[in-house]
């Protein structure tokens, strides 16, 4: 006969700061009959204790235990490729734990040498791998990368460009993007430091210098409103008669690294205020 549930050991669980708590399970294996009387003690608990919100995260070693977990009230939340996180609110009030991640963060590298020409690649495969269009190099930031730092990465993945990052020039939302999800796409200018092109043959059909002119010229960028107002601003900036945004390392309010961006004007006024 199993022990009433009162005298079974809850799991560990940590605290977080919006009265819930967060359940990791590190045990390297953990039969569903221990798991489940110990999740029931461990509901029991926290209902007494008044959390309201629970964090189970659930490592693919423990994959068998999603079921049992569903069973007893959790949902999914969101999953990477280790783990599968479930969350479960307990009191009989609004559910107010946040959703998953809505946006994906692209980037798109404008970059321009001494000649005007513009860095331009032909992609093997996507929407415009077909059509012999040229483009700016682009790619996703990765989880915990900056912008600046996936705008200057993308570049040298794809030509073999070495660039410092100079600003953002302009920025796009769309909306039901790469599975469902929102996209906010940050257009970077960048210098490049070295000029020989080295394309990365797996994804890359063809990279060039192209005169910048040439590059508006394309039709697709003429007959797609998005491409056109962008080309414009990046040909603008190339003349100096725009003003980007430029990152400045700050803290946050958890005294983490982050970074804050500012527009020319912006950056110039704060120094006369620091007396710079």
């Amino acid at each position: 006969m199993s022990s009433p549930t009162s005298t079974v050991e809850p799991l560990n669980a940590v605290e977080d700061r919006y009265g819930g708590v967060r359940v990791d399970l590190v045990e390297e294996h953990m039969d569903c009959d221990v798991y489940v009387p110990r999740l029931k003690a461990s509901i029991s608990q926290w209902r007494q204790q008044g959390v309201k919100g629970v964090w189970m995260k659930l490592p693919i070693r423990h994959a068998h235990l999603v079921e049992p977990t569903v069973k007893e009230g959790f949902r999914y939340h969101h999953a990477e490729s280790d783990y599968l996180m479930l969350v479960y609110w307990i009191p009989e009030t609004p559910d107010t734990l946040p959703a998953n991640a809505s946006h994906t963060v692209g980037i798109g590298a404008f970059v321009m040498n001494n000649n005007r020409e513009v860095l331009v690649v032909q992609e093997k495969s996507g929407a415009f791998g077909a059509k012999g269009v040229w483009k700016f190099p682009t790619g996703v930031a990765n989880q915990g990368e900056d912008i600046w730092t996936a705008a200057i990465r993308e570049v040298k993945e794809e030509t073999g460009i070495d660039t410092e990052f100079v600003e953002i020039l302009a920025f796009r939302q769309t909306h039901k993007a790469f599975c469902g999800k929102s996209d906010l796409f940050f257009v970077c200018m960048l210098r490049p430091l070295s000029f020989d092109i080295n394309k990365q043959d797996s994804e890359i059909k063809a990279a060039q210098w192209m005169p910048i002119e040439e590059y508006m010229a394309q039709p697709c960028i003429q007959e797609h409103e998005s491409f056109k107002y962008v080309a414009e601003i990046c040909s603008g900036q190339s003349n100096s008669s725009c003003s980007g945004f430029r990152p400045v390392p700050t803290l946050s309010t958890s005294g983490k690294k982050s970074y804050t961006y500012f527009n020319k004007l912006q950056l110039q006024n704060k120094k006369k205020e620091l007396g710079g």
